[in-house]
């Protein structure tokens, strides 16, 4: 049901009784040469500031088969296909250090398009396309942006995996709209399908966002456009599908398309991302 995401009541409710006992006091006992009214004022602008952020409108979830939807409102920043060069090393396996972005044993997992853990990436060149490519899109939030989280298709959550970013307790925050963002901390989310198709949906803090919350973990079995979390102020959150079984249905800032300029405007819920090939 839509109105306020979770933990948004609270806060909203708060600083709107907070200008209603100044506003009060301004009128029937003294307004301080009218700085009551001007503190009244700055709560009630609070208050909508608040209840604008927390806001959760219900969306239409459209019920084509196969398709994926976005699971962020924003701005799409890029559509890449990509394919894995790394992954995390386990224990005792070795590895090499990035400075941005940590370390990496240098063969990616061996079904790259399962998931099974946090992976490096690379453009594929034209002409060098594989069966284990992936396409990724990546949408920026902005603070007006609506910042409640669905799932991209209907499955369960098999992994549910948090980094904090570069091995720092809380950072770097490079700003989201950049694409070295994707090293910021974030919460990498893998849906499975009934029949095995799997969908890594990861959301990513940004320089202002501090605070991602999940609603959902693992073995929650979740529908199509559920919500499953949100993340607080300016954001993003990067999908990636396999390449081989779908097409991209939006355009991004990097075409570089005239009508398109900050990239297509997406809904989580109800924008369509993907279709099958």
């Amino acid at each position: 049901m839509g109105g306020f995401a979770r933990g948004g009541i609270a806060p909203t409710v708060t600083w709107l009784l907070m200008g209603l006992a100044i506003e009060a006091i301004a009128i029937f006992v003294d307004d301080l040469d009218g700085l009551g009214h001007v503190a009244g004022m700055i709560c009630f602008i609070f208050t909508a500031i608040i209840a604008n952020f927390y806001r959760d409108p219900d969306r239409a979830i459209p019920k084509d088969e196969g398709i994926v939807v976005s699971p962020a409102d924003g701005h799409v920043m890029f559509v890449m296909r990509e394919r894995a060069t790394g992954r995390r090393p386990g224990k005792n396996e070795s590895s090499i250090h990035d400075e941005l972005t940590g370390d990496w044993h240098e063969t990616p997992c061996e079904g790259p398009l399962d998931f099974p853990n946090e992976q490096r990436w690379e453009a594929v060149p034209e002409g060098e396309e594989s069966e284990s490519d992936a396409w990724r899109i990546a949408i920026f939030m902005s603070p007006l942006d609506v910042h409640v989280n669905r799932a991209p298709i209907a499955g369960t959550i098999t992994r549910m995996e948090h980094r904090t970013g570069k091995g720092l307790r809380r950072g770097p925050f490079v700003p989201a709209y950049r694409k070295e963002s994707a090293w910021n901390e974030r919460v990498r989310t893998v849906f499975e399908r009934g029949d095995g198709l799997r969908v890594e949906s990861t959301q990513i803090s940004g320089r202002l966002a501090r605070t991602i919350a999940p609603w959902s973990g693992e073995g929650d079995t979740m529908r199509r456009g559920q919500r499953y979390g949100m993340i607080r102020l300016g954001s993003r959150v990067d999908v990636r599908v396999p390449a081989s079984q779908f097409k991209a249905n939006v355009t991004g800032a990097n075409a570089e398309k005239a009508e398109f300029p900050k990239g297509e405007f997406v809904q989580a819920g109800s924008s369509i991302l993907f279709t099958p090939v």
